[in-house]
């Protein structure tokens, strides 16, 4: 691999970009009538990278960005990135409860909000969290629950107490606040922490992935390339933007090839994704594979024209051979790649290439990317054979710089050289082509969204007639995988499938909240106490009548 590796921050990087493709489409976003040149984008950006220096935020505060897929977020990110502030992104799914822990622990200065998405009111939740928040001054937050954030600024052109708008954040900035951004602009370092990611924890808490400019532009940059993305290509980008596959997969890899980014709706619509497709001419699309299955079985799908699409990546899930197939020849995506990673390495760290065998693309997550090692060791980290099973570890520059403020599991994860455990099990060819064969990990992958049963659990045991919970992943057609929990209650209390999930109800994301609920006496046991998830898989498997399932 010639290409080497950038070291550039963000900001810089964009700046440079936006220079040589000034007139160039950059952003299109569907749902809010916008089109952005890179020249225009440019100017915003710096608009609002002064506004927020403005509020008196200083080189790593954190900022958090609690939305859908908007203008707004995508402004937010090469904005706080230029002015050397740490962009927190806050999954639009979380409620009040895991909102609270996100600002919290890693001590959000600023959060920034859509007024709501679907049926969540985020206006209603952050006054719930922070009552006092109607009587303060704009910018001048003292809240008990949120006691580090200072200002909440919302979207949209609606006024509401206590609270900056987001455009006149954008107005706001000074010569002189020019002036400081452009100073911190050139003290920052490629190695400096800009983005802090949720992940979900075996241990119930969120922990908070924290990766650098090097991190996530040079992985944007290497999957762009492995697209083989120009300046010519329009990529489609229905997955969200709080997530590695949205702001770096796809803004990142855009912005470092000077493709043009688009926006078909503030969440996934199959039908506004598919007209996007053909209106805006798109060359690239990407998904997990639940998003391709609603696109191909639309009832419209045929209607549409997709033949400009060339390429594309499917990740966050195994692909069913027939999806890939389907895409291939049906949306013409000839091209199209499967990639596998974590948010802590950055994310992507194999791939498939444009240009390997479909049955290649259909049963492996390809090779490793370029400047990114990997092995896959025994349970005494020895590295196994070809062909043999075992974790798959990743080194190398895309590997995050930690868990925030949590030295304890970032040991677990990073050891002494450096080597990020994955968790996953996983299998290399003589040709280097891996495949994921399992989990080391409890996680649960629900259409693209990895949730760790523990968490759930920790929830769900705040039930005042809980006694005892474990939560496991059961097979599912559409989704891939549900959660089922098993609940053993409190003596003499009663209570139903819909009273527990009612309890969820909107104080934890709605992909978390068990599909399935069984009350039940016992858990199955070793003789050492250890539960044993696998003949729970079983049972429940059995039980609805699927008829493959993994086990432990």
């Amino acid at each position: 691999m010639d290409e080497p590796l950038i070291h550039e921050t963000i900001g810089d990087l964009f700046n440079r970009m936006a220079r040589i493709h000034a007139e160039r489409e950059a952003l299109v976003v569907r749902h809010q009538g916008i089109r952005w040149s890179y020249g225009e984008l440019a100017e915003r950006v710096e608009a609002l990278a002064t506004g927020l220096l403005s509020l008196g935020l200083e080189r790593g505060d954190r900022v958090g960005i609690w939305a859908p897929n908007c203008a707004e977020w995508l402004l937010t990110q090469v904005a706080t990135a230029r002015a050397g502030l740490v962009l927190v992104n806050i999954n639009p799914a979380y409620r009040g409860f895991e909102l609270e822990y996100s600002i919290n622990k890693v001590g959000c200065r600023v959060l920034i909000l859509a007024p709501a998405v679907k049926t969540s009111d985020y206006l209603q939740i952050v006054n719930d969290l922070a009552p006092e928040l109607c009587s303060s001054a704009p910018g001048d937050s003292h809240a008990a629950a949120l006691p580090e954030l200072r200002a909440v600024i919302r979207l949209g052109s609606e006024r509401t107490p206590g609270m900056l708008n987001f455009a006149d954040v954008c107005a706001a900035g000074t010569p002189a606040d020019r002036q400081r951004l452009d100073a911190i602009a050139a003290s920052l370092d490629p190695g400096d922490a800009i983005n802090i990611q949720f992940t979900s924890g075996t241990t119930g808490s969120p922990k908070g992935a924290t990766l650098t400019h090097r991190n996530i532009l040079n992985n944007g940059y290497f999957v762009g390339h492995a697209l083989q993305l120009q300046e010519r290509d329009r990529v489609c980008i229905p997955v969200p933007l709080y997530h590695c596959f949205g702001m770096v997969m796809g803004n990142l890899a855009c912005i470092a090839h000077g493709a043009t980014m688009v926006y078909p709706a503030e969440v996934f619509d199959p039908l506004a994704t598919l007209q996007t497709v053909q209106l805006e001419c798109c060359t690239a699309l990407y998904g997990v594979p639940t998003m391709f299955i609603a696109l191909l079985d639309h009832p419209q799908f045929g209607s549409f024209d997709l033949s400009r699409l060339r390429t594309g990546i499917m990740a966050g899930a195994p692909c069913p051979v027939e999806v890939m197939n389907r895409v291939a020849k049906d949306m013409h995506m000839s091209e199209v790649t499967i990639a596998y990673g974590m948010t802590e390495t950055s994310p992507v760290s194999t791939q498939t290439a444009v240009d390997d065998p479909l049955e290649i693309r259909v049963s492996t997550v390809g090779r490793v990317h370029p400047h990114v090692a990997i092995k896959i060791v025994d349970p005494t980290r020895r590295t196994v054979a070809r062909g043999k099973p075992g974790e798959l570890c990743t080194k190398g520059y895309s590997v995050m710089r930690g868990y925030w403020n949590d030295d304890a599991r970032t040991g677990e994860a990073i050891d002494a050289d450096g080597w990020m455990h994955t968790g996953d099990l996983a299998t290399m060819d003589a040709q280097g082509y891996v495949n994921i064969v399992g989990r080391i990990k409890d996680m649960v992958i629900r259409g693209g969204e990895n949730v760790y049963p523990r968490e759930v659990e920790e929830f769900l045991y705040r039930h005042p007639g809980v006694q005892d919970v474990q939560v496991i992943g059961v097979p599912d057609l559409k989704y891939g995988e549900e959660l089922c929990a098993w609940i053993k209650l409190r003596p003499n209390v009663q209570a139903t499938e819909e009273e527990i999930r009612e309890f969820c109800r909107d104080r934890i994301a709605h992909y978390k909240i068990p599909r399935h609920v069984r009350f039940v006496d016992a858990f199955p046991m070793t003789i050492t106490g250890k539960i044993q998830k696998y003949l729970m898989r079983k049972q429940m498997i059995e039980e609805l009548g699927h008829p493959t399932g993994n086990s432990d």
